[in-house]
């Protein structure tokens, strides 16, 4: 897949952000982490002037101190919820109504409702995270997704709190496989075949 300039920058920008966000978090931690010098020992008073104790140190607690913050570019990011999902060939696939995470926070599917006449007879599908596509035309956002509407059309409805059927997703080898940039891109692939050593 061939990036533009503008994707590459964004994904930069990204980066960055990471990095950046990172650097706080781990000097925030070795902060708190590195030890704390006792104040020195204020002078004994004598018994004529000694004070009633003056209540909690006037320390800052964890809680006083300001959470790591960064700044999103408007420009960079979007919100995606209620956004119009068109498949490669411009059909209208519907909007994004949710977004479905796993145990580890991981983005795995887009809940689209698909269908229907203002919301009536529209159906709730489940489609693979990596089945979409974002970028931008003629400087509108645009999401695109790699499934047609038939496809879409015949899947298994999404009903809260049931198994999710997911659909356009790669199987457990093949997505572990593109994580590792392995992936043939073909289903069931067998394994390639060693080569024999020559003797």
């Amino acid at each position: 897949m061939r990036q533009t300039p503008r994707a590459l920058s964004k994904l930069t920008v990204r980066l960055l952000a990471l990095l950046l966000a990172f650097f706080v978090i781990g000097r925030l931690a070795s902060a708190q982490h590195s030890p704390q010098t006792a104040p020195p020992a204020a002078p004994q008073a004598s018994p004529q002037t000694q004070h009633p104790a003056a209540g909690p140190s006037a320390q800052p607690k964890a809680a006083d101190v300001p959470p790591p913050k960064i700044v999103l570019d408007n420009n960079q990011v979007a919100g995606i919820l209620g956004k119009d999902v068109q498949s490669a060939a411009k059909e209208d696939m519907g909007h994004i109504i949710d977004v479905i995470v796993d145990s580890a926070g991981v983005t795995r599917a887009a809940i689209i409702d698909f269908g229907g006449f203002l919301g009536v007879g529209s159906r709730k599908i489940a489609v693979d995270w990596n089945a979409l596509h974002f970028g931008m035309v003629k400087g509108k956002e645009q999401i695109t997704l790699d499934l047609t509407k038939d496809q879409v059309k015949a899947a298994p409805e999404f009903h809260e709190g049931k198994p999710i059927v997911v659909l356009g997703a790669l199987s457990a080898a093949d997505e572990f496989g593109a994580r590792l940039g392995t992936n043939t891109g073909k289903p069931n692939a067998p394994p390639p075949t060693p080569s024999t050593p020559e003797r």
